[in-house]
């Protein structure tokens, strides 16, 4: 069983990661960190709220995250993606609002818990804070799981950069320089993570849970966005899931260990460099970047927990 301490926006993508933690057997998830990212904090906090309803888990805390990055932009959302509230063309119920506690309730959690695995597939501002605010706080987790960065492919909001990476690249930086045992999930993996409409609907036959209810609303609307933006592909990436997915099944790819820098400023904002010239694996690092995929391994396990 591993204890997550799980840092979300969601969004759809992050929705389905969270549904999936939720389904699965081996994972507690001990608190979510709601912040800013593919819609505003409150948005975010109430999906959140939703999810944990329909999945009767409504004990799990709830921790109020950033509402804006490091950089002290005011956030780009993407509403064509994710939909105005965040989870396609559906809306939450007017009762559900979900009650944050305060930001210091990470810091109980981690005297709490033992073992406990960082995950964040959102922007880094959130995490980067509890670092600020606690310089001992990387020493009390286990290990942190990072849905973010680009490497030897194009970014999906700039030629270079990766969304999370690209929304406070300040805080992704001194997340990725600054913090030890982190294993860096990019796009290289997450773009072959496709889930088709007749797997999705292979789930829903197969599960009665009320998260998997929604599942195909959800699910559709996103695919619709990316059949716009690339065309002919023939389902949607689920880039949160496999961060989560990988986290359960390390062995379901391969890594090299590499230091990782995020460009700031200019044209390269948010671009992900690592070193990866023969012999620079002798510089030790602490820092995993996932690589490859085993997709069959990834349809199995996806199908497996969200058919539960």
């Amino acid at each position: 069983m591993k204890n997550i301490l799980l840092f979300a926006d969601p969004g759809i993508d992050d929705s389905i990661a969270i549904m999936y933690a939720l389904l699965h057997p081996e994972i507690n998830i001990i608190g979510i960190v709601s912040g800013y990212g593919n819609v505003d904090k409150e948005q975010a906090t109430n999906n959140v709220a939703y999810l944990l309803h329909l999945a009767n888990q409504t004990n799990i805390p709830i921790i109020g995250g950033a509402t804006r990055s490091c950089t002290g932009e005011y956030p780009v959302y993407y509403p064509e993606i994710h939909g105005k509230e965040g989870l396609g063309p559906i809306r939450p119920p007017d009762t559900i609002k979900g009650e944050l506690l305060n930001f210091s309730e990470i810091f109980n959690l981690v005297e709490n818990f033992k073992d406990i695995v960082v995950v964040d597939v959102g922007r880094n501002t959130s995490l980067a804070v509890a670092f600020i605010l606690d310089d001992k706080f990387g020493e009390k987790i286990k290990e942190f799981h990072i849905m973010g960065g680009a490497f030897f492919v194009p970014g999906n909001v700039t030629k270079l950069a990766e969304a999370n990476f690209y929304g406070d690249p300040v805080a992704s930086n001194f997340v990725m320089t600054q913090v030890k045992n982190i294993t860096s999930v990019p796009l290289n993996v997450t773009n072959k993570a496709i889930i088709t409409k007749s797997q999705i609907q292979e789930i829903q036959n197969a599960s009665s849970s009320p998260l998997i209810k929604i599942l195909d609303k959800v699910y559709d609307y996103y695919l619709q966005a990316y059949q716009k933006l690339i065309p002919g592909i023939s389902g949607a990436p689920l880039h949160d899931v496999l961060t989560l997915s990988l986290l359960m099944n390390p062995d379901m790819g391969s890594y090299l260990k590499r230091d990782v820098d995020v460009q700031i400023f200019g044209e390269a904002r948010g671009e992900s460099i690592a070193d990866f010239r023969v012999g620079s694996e002798e510089k030790e690092s602490t820092t995993k970047i996932y690589l490859s995929l085993d997709y069959q391994a990834f349809i199995h396990d996806f199908m497996t927990i969200m058919s539960k």
